[in-house]
C-alpha cells in the first residue's frame, strides 16, 4: 500500500543523516520540534518521537554509516507526516513487536521497499487523536 500524496498547502522539511544509530537523536529531536508546531499534546509529541525513532532503527541496515537515512517531514493543516528512507533491504514481519509498537503509537503505518532500500511513512493528524501514520523508508 502506498502513502497518500501530499497536498499543495504542505510545508516540507528534509533531513539527511548517516545511517548510524549515533545520529538518531537528531531525527528524534527534529520530529519533536516539528510536531510541537502543530500544537500537539506532550503525549502525542512523545509518541511520535518514539515512533520515528523505531522506524529509523528498522531502516538502518546492516552496515552503519555507509548509507544515509532520509527523513522527510510534511506539515499540513493539523497533520504531520514523516517519511523515512533507509538502507535496510527488508522490513520485519507486520506481526512483529516493532510493528505493534509503531501502530500503537501512530495508528497508520505505510511501508515499502525498493532496489535501494526500504521506507516507512507515519502520519499524525491533530483532529484524529490516536490516529497517526508514519512512513520510514530505505533508499
Amino acid at each position: 500500500m502506498g502513502a497518500p500524496a501530499p497536498d499543495a498547502t504542505t510545508d516540507m522539511v528534509e533531513l539527511r543523516v548517516p545511517a548510524d544509530p549515533a545520529y538518531l537523536t537528531v531525527v528524534r529531536t527534529a520530529s519533536a520540534g516539528l510536531a510541537a508546531r502543530l500544537d500537539l499534546t506532550l503525549d502525542e509529541i512523545e509518541d511520535l518521537r518514539i515512533a520515528v525513532d523505531e522506524a529509523c532503527t528498522l531502516l538502518l541496515g546492516s552496515a552503519p554509516g555507509e548509507d544515509d537515512l532520509v527523513a522527510t517531514f510534511r506539515l499540513g493543516e493539523g497533520t504531520l507526516e514523516v517519511e523515512v528512507r533507509g538502507p535496510a533491504r527488508e522490513l520485519p514481519e507486520r506481526s512483529s513487536f516493532a510493528w505493534a509498537v509503531l501502530e500503537a503509537l501512530v495508528g497508520e503505518v505505510f511501508t515499502g521497499t525498493s532496489s535501494t532500500g526500504a521506507w516507512i511513512v507515519l502520519r499524525h493528524s491533530r483532529t484524529s487523536g490516536v490516529g497517526a501514520s508514519l512512513v520510514v523508508g530505505v533508499g
